[in-house]
């Protein structure tokens, strides 16, 4: 049997560094994720650990490309380890990039309304903020004209459901996404002002209001909402406004949350509602069925 001789091809550090460092930002970014999600540091240390991962994604990218020439210009070996840097790499900050883009087209606010003259405010959720938080005040006009040009398709919803009815809705859409409601007051007919009986009565329905905590479904950031149902002459009408924590672009998640919350309200009100069936007769006693004939 004759042997076979094995030469030991050399392969290019850069490659082998490359994957190393690609490998440990993987890791790095996944416990990143981790922690943001879990609240365990604050959430700029929390961000900063998961920038510094993404970074060294991109440092083994450059030394994937480096070690690719080497590797051409040489003969030696290596592009395995240079392909699974890339690969990794690339599937780190791919996402990164698609938000970077969507940064740069649409307006910074970070907060969302389908009533910008009259929003609904934030009263239970105030208290939870943290102080580094975005303010809990709508930021005002400026705000609203960007929003508009944005997302001009945002806007309250008029239903001719009773208050009772939308704001029910609401809470199924709202408990069926696992939300975490931090306030929930149901419409009810204000208490009468005046107690001569000669004075007209106060028979107006107070506003409904949920307040909610959702979380974005990668990194967990918790974003607050409120809905509030206001009684109206032909039904109701429900306006959602919902705000980020932290950063001054919310990246379109705001504007989507509100209008499919709307749009799932909307579906449940619509919903045919299952008629019940009667129930059976009474089965009579043997008894009394044979004397009966």
């Amino acid at each position: 049997m004759r042997r076979r001789i094995l030469h030991d091809q050399p392969i290019s550090r850069l490659a082998v560094w490359a994957r190393r460092i690609a490998l440990f930002s993987f890791a790095a970014t996944f416990v990143a994720i981790v922690i943001v999600r879990s609240g365990a540091l604050d959430i700029v240390p929390a961000l900063s650990t998961l920038g510094g991962a993404l970074v060294l994604a991109c440092v083994a990218i450059l030394l994937a490309l480096g070690s690719g020439i080497v590797i051409w210009r040489d003969g030696i070996g290596g592009g395995r380890h240079a392909a699974t840097a890339l690969l990794i790499g690339f599937a780190l900050i791919a996402y990164p990039l698609y938000l970077g883009v969507k940064a740069y087209r649409l307006p910074a606010i970070y907060d969302i309304t389908t009533d910008p003259i009259d929003p609904p405010q934030f009263d239970a959720i105030a208290r939870l903020r943290p102080r580094d938080a975005n303010p809990i005040a709508y930021a005002g006009l400026y705000a609203a004209e960007q929003q508009n040009a944005a997302y001009p398709d945002i806007a309250p919803d008029d239903t001719t459901a009773t208050p009772q009815e939308a704001y029910n809705a609401a809470m199924k859409v709202i408990a069926k996404r696992r939300w975490r409601v931090v306030d929930a007051r149901p419409p009810q007919a204000a208490l009468p002002r005046a107690v001569d009986a000669r004075q007209p009565q106060d028979t107006a329905v107070r506003d409904g209001i949920i307040e909610a905590v959702a979380r974005t479904p990668i990194l967990g950031f918790r974003d607050d909402v409120v809905v509030r149902v206001r009684a109206t002459t032909d039904g109701a009408r429900i306006d959602v406004r919902s705000a980020s924590r932290y950063g001054r672009n919310d990246l379109g998640t705001n504007a989507a949350r509100v209008r499919n919350l709307i749009d799932n309200i909307d579906d449940v009100l619509s919903a045919p509602v299952p008629e019940k069936k009667a129930p059976p007769p009474p089965r009579q006693p043997p008894g009394k069925a044979s004397a009966n004939r």
